[in-house]
């Protein structure tokens, strides 16, 4: 997220626009104040390296609501902000469109009630809104790679080879469990990059004799010298009828059946957490300098 500060921050300098930051994200919208401050060119400074992102993030019910959305409408007005950039995953997003699409009655209803002037409301009459996708899943239809997505596979892979080799050691069965409610790139990508017996994904539910055929696997590889085991898990997987497949509800049925010691590992929020890769700290600044294609 820092490497999309940065950019937008000195993309916009750049061209010559006054560029603010919104810190707690559509909170810090909705509350004004302190929270919208001006940015500078130095001000996003040795920020490339560090994880997360420096201006907060927070999720706000306040602009869930159509008051929250006048507060906030309000507030970029009497910057005299007409563009803003949304920096976030599905929920972010989906806040933004509907900031757009009511923006043109926001500013009526502030207006009306002596909120922002008239100059102001013909200043601001029109909202521009850039949505970057920032979402570890991949899962943003229309992008290539979404902001993090590749960090967050770096640090799966490191979690994956650091458990091989206990699993190998102590001839264990281990199963993953990696982030992906709805989509399971991450689960696909770790599977196919550590070289897992299994993958479980939403995209793909097993057959209904999926346990016969993870067993008979898992068996087979044994059988064949090796020492361990490796099922990846997207949290999101479920069989052909809808139903989810847990990560505990594996390792019961590879103890019970095959008797193997089998351990569950959790991922969780690790793999949103750590130093951005060198792809993600790249990826929003060349995307600035491609042009957009001509809509017409």
């Amino acid at each position: 997220m820092n490497a999309a500060v940065r950019a937008v921050v000195r993309v916009g300098i750049y061209t010559g626009a006054r560029v603010f930051y919104v810190y707690e994200g559509y909170q810090g919208l909705v509350d004004g104040g302190e929270n919208i401050k001006e940015a500078t060119w130095d001000s996003v400074s040795m920020m490339l390296q560090l994880g997360g992102t420096v201006i907060g993030s927070a999720r706000c019910q306040d602009f869930r609501t159509r008051e929250g959305r006048l507060r906030a409408a309000r507030n970029l007005v009497k910057r005299g902000i007409t563009n803003l950039c949304v920096i976030g995953g599905d929920g972010s997003l989906t806040g933004a469109d509907t900031f757009r699409a009511e923006w043109g009655g926001l500013l009526a209803d502030l207006l009306k009630t002596g909120g922002i002037t008239a100059e102001e409301a013909q200043r601001s009459s029109h909202l521009n809104i850039v949505g970057m996708v920032g979402s570890i899943d991949n899962d943003f239809c229309g992008t290539d790679m979404t902001i993090g997505t590749d960090s967050a596979l770096h640090r799966i892979i490191e979690i994956v080879d650091a458990i091989t080799t206990t699993a190998q050691s102590h001839q264990r069965t281990f199963v993953l469990e990696v982030m992906g409610r709805h989509c399971g790139y991450l689960a696909l990508i770790t599977a196919l990059a550590c070289g897992a017996d299994w993958v479980f994904i939403p995209e793909s539910p097993p057959e209904d004799d999926w346990e016969e055929h993870l067993c008979r696997r898992l068996a087979e590889t044994r059988d064949g010298g090796s020492r361990l085991n490796i099922i990846i898990v997207a949290e999101g997987a479920i069989d052909k009828h809808g139903k989810p497949i847990t990560s505990d509800e594996i390792k019961a049925l590879v103890v019970k059946r095959l008797g193997y010691d089998t351990r569950v590992t959790i991922l969780g929020h690790v793999q949103r957490g750590g130093t951005p890769s060198a792809f993600d700290r790249i990826l929003v600044g060349t995307s600035f300098l491609t042009p957009a294609p001509n809509q017409g």
